[in-house]
């Protein structure tokens, strides 16, 4: 697990880190590279947990949803995979680099919030930099696990990755390419069955904290 820097959580921000009425049981932090499948992996995670117990928490999603109110812009296509997402990336980017600049928590909190942050697991499908890892690190320490989901740049250009100065360079895609310690790299190149035997560690660990 990834060490918590030295800041500690303010009384406030401990007490309403998450709606739910107790604590996660298993909290997995992924990250990823555009393209590299780490919805894909979330998603299968969550079909084989089942809905009830296992929720997939987006920090992407309290992003865009304030980015499209502060700028009147359709949340809806923010949040698929259309060219509408990819025309404001870059600036969607900057601001929310200014957000976190301003309170490194602010997403994390957020998505928190949601009220998929009842289910006992939490899989935080795309923490992007060394403060979203710190946070959880920090709030949920006891529980939480990093895991990093990679895929050859062959691989991803086939998924329709094009490098895109400006949004590949920076520090959400670059941010967490060192400096962390991850308990699991899933390597996403396509194949369901190398797949599936990569994820059973990871099923195998949440069932045991499920089960403690």
């Amino acid at each position: 697990m990834a060490a918590p820097d030295g800041d500690s959580p303010s009384p406030s921000s401990s007490s309403s880190s998450s709606s739910s009425s107790s604590p996660p049981r298993c909290v997995l932090v992924f990250s990823g590279k555009r393209k590299s499948g780490k919805d894909f992996v979330t998603d299968s995670l969550r079909g084989r947990l089942g809905g009830d117990v296992c929720a997939i928490l987006r920090l992407s999603g309290p992003l865009k949803s304030q980015f499209a109110k502060e700028h009147r812009l359709q949340l809806d296509k923010l949040l698929d995979a259309s060219d509408y997402k990819e025309r404001y990336r870059g600036d969607m980017i900057r601001w929310g680099e200014a957000r976190r600049s301003a309170d490194p928590g602010f997403f994390c909190r957020l998505a928190t919030q949601s009220d998929g942050a009842r289910c006992p697991v939490w899989l935080i499908s795309d923490a992007r930099r060394r403060s979203d890892v710190d946070w959880f690190a920090r709030h949920h320490g006891a529980v939480t696990r990093t895991v990093r989901v990679s895929a050859s740049d062959d691989t991803r250009r086939k998924r329709g990755w094009v490098f895109t100065p400006g949004i590949d360079d920076m520090e959400s895609e670059c941010g967490l390419d060192s400096g962390v310690q991850w308990d699991w790299n899933i390597r996403n190149d396509g194949s369901d069955g190398d797949l599936d035997s990569q994820l059973q560690e990871i099923l195998s660990h949440v069932e045991l904290q499920l089960g403690s």
